[in-house]
Parts: structure tokens; C-alpha cells; sequence
């Protein structure tokens, strides 16, 4: 199964306004992991958009936080992936419309240089208008093997 392979995080429930201002997923450690994808699933809402960031921290209390750059798919269409972009540290802007999902990775290499292995993501509203959705976290290729990972 793939739950036995990859570790599934709630990052922020499913919610009507899910943008609305600033909001954060949940904060996971990538110390047992090579990498996290945050799946941001864009339900309904014509058009409300979100800056998305990742930012890694020191700990769970993510006070002092950095920006840190990251690879991202979109896919707007029902099963149409979208290119792999490199996205700087100051993220990028998600488009107007409804039913998208947005694939957000990081690899735990990038956060070596900071000395961190917690991250999160934010999403800053840029369009005030509703949008339902949430985020969901996935922590993949883990650095023991199967059956051995700590959850």
C-alpha cells in the first residue's frame, strides 16, 4: 500500500474560505524523509488567488522561519499535468478559477544549508474571493526502509 511507503499529513482541512488572509498547513519534520509534497486541491471559486510560499524552521513553533525555493505542477485540467517550475523563495501566485490542484515538493536537501527540517506552507489571499479547498501533506521516500519508518 502506499500509506506503507509515503506518510500522510492533514495540512489544513477542507474549508469554504480555505485563503482567506494568511494562512499556514500544518508543520512536518522532513528528518525522516527525503521529501514533502504539499497537494493544494483548489475546489470551487471563480476568482480567489493565494501567493504560495514554503518556509522552513528550526522546530514544530515555526517563530523564526525562511523562505526557501521549491518545485511546483500545476494541473487545471481534469487529468493534464502542467510543466515543472522552480519557484524562488518568494513563491508564486495560484490562478483564478476552480477544480486545480497545485504539487508543491521539497527536497530535504535544500534545507541542509539552513541547518532546518520543518516546514510549512503559506498561502497569502492576493484575491479576496472564496475558495473551498485544502492541503494535503504527503512525506515520501523515507530515510529508513519500509516498515521501518518512525510516523
Amino acid at each position: 500500500m502506499l500509506s506503507e511507503i509515503a506518510h500522510f499529513v492533514k495540512g489544513l482541512d477542507p474549508v469554504a474560505d480555505f485563503f482567506s488572509g494568511t494562512v499556514r498547513s500544518d508543520v512536518v519534520d522532513l528528518s525522516q524523509y527525503h521529501k514533502v509534497t504539499f497537494v493544494v486541491y483548489k475546489g470551487v471559486g471563480t476568482t480567489g488567488t493565494s501567493t504560495l510560499t514554503v518556509e522552513a524552521s528550526a522546530g514544530s513553533s515555526p517563530d523564526t522561519v525562511t523562505a526557501i525555493p521549491f518545485r511546483y505542477r500545476a494541473i487545471t485540467a481534469t487529468d493534464v499535468l502542467g510543466a515543472v517550475t522552480d519557484a524562488a523563495a518568494a513563491g508564486f501566485d495560484t490562478t483564478a478559477g476552480s477544480s486545480q490542484l497545485y504539487l508543491i515538493e521539497v527536497d530535504a536537501k535544500a534545507l541542509a544549508n539552513l541547518g532546518r527540517n520543518w516546514v510549512t506552507l503559506k498561502a497569502v489571499e492576493v484575491v479576496d474571493s472564496p475558495v473551498v479547498g485544502c492541503i494535503l501533506i504527503i512525506l515520501t521516500k523515507p530515510r529508513y526502509g519500509a516498515g521501518q519508518v518512525a510516523i
